[in-house]
């Protein structure tokens, strides 16, 4: 009995935070999926209550058989602290502590981070330095080296223009509103920056919208799932506190 309990607390919840819905998925340690993978619409203008109240909605069919949980938060996370929220409630999340709250909610141990940082570490090679672009409701970056996470940048808040930064450039709106071909040219733009800029090994593409690319991608671009990348949840357990990086436990 005592091995099997050890056996499943090694399991760990991996939750993605999106501006558009909610995503969970029961892990092994390897990131192999224990359970079905549910999603539940975010509301909009998703405040810190609304989140959580979905995250225990959404959990209800899986078995208590986790002691770990792993967050992507689609926005700059400090410690488990977030930062910023462009795609949720205006004026709700600056220094939330939205990783001890969940903490106390499951009264499980969590690890917040950006959701592009978690996806990256589910879809990584660990080869060289690899970029990850989400492009859903806003635009999402990661950054790795030999599989390691480096610091966080808000790239997407950089601006590509006078009027816009790269979130006003390639988000679900600006695709909603110029359409498939002219949004393919805006992403082909920005796939050309980066390659510039940084002159990455490997850049893979997850993300709603990744589904609309319609054009040739270069050998070293890769198309991938939030299947996959939901996956990062349990890698993220694979890490050392620090970096970024902390571990939040229930308060007693």
């Amino acid at each position: 009995m005592a091995t099997k309990k050890q056996a499943e607390n090694t399991n760990v919840l991996s939750i993605d935070i999106g501006g558009t819905s909610i995503k969970t998925v029961l892990l092994d340690e390897n990131g192999n999926m224990l359970s079905e993978y549910l999603k539940l619409k975010t509301p909009d203008g998703a405040t810190p209550k609304d989140i959580i109240s979905g995250i225990i909605e959404l959990i209800k069919p899986f078995p208590d058989t986790f002691d770990r949980v792993s967050v992507g938060f689609p926005g700059y996370v400090k410690n488990g602290i977030v930062k910023t929220a462009p795609n949720l409630a205006k004026n709700k999340w600056e220094d939330v502590d939205l990783g001890q709250r969940i903490a106390n909610a499951l009264k499980k141990s969590v690890r917040l981070v950006n959701d592009a940082d978690q996806q990256g570490l589910g879809v990584v090679e660990g080869k060289g330095f690899e970029i990850v672009f989400t492009v859903g409701t806003g635009f999402g970056t990661a950054l790795l080296f030999d599989g390691s996470l480096l610091p966080h940048l808000e790239l997407a808040h950089f601006p590509i223009n006078k009027e816009e930064d790269y979130d006003d450039y390639i988000g679900n709106k600006a695709y909603e509103k110029i359409g498939t071909e002219r949004w393919n040219k805006r992403l082909k733009k920005v796939i050309d920056i980066y390659k510039t800029v940084f002159n990455y090994d490997t850049l893979y593409i997850g993300g709603g919208n990744s589904k609309q690319i319609d054009f040739k991608l270069e050998d070293n671009i890769k198309v991938v799932s939030n299947r996959d990348g939901i996956k990062g949840g349990a890698n993220l357990w694979k890490l050392s506190d620090g970096n970024n990086i902390t571990t939040l436990t229930p308060d007693k």
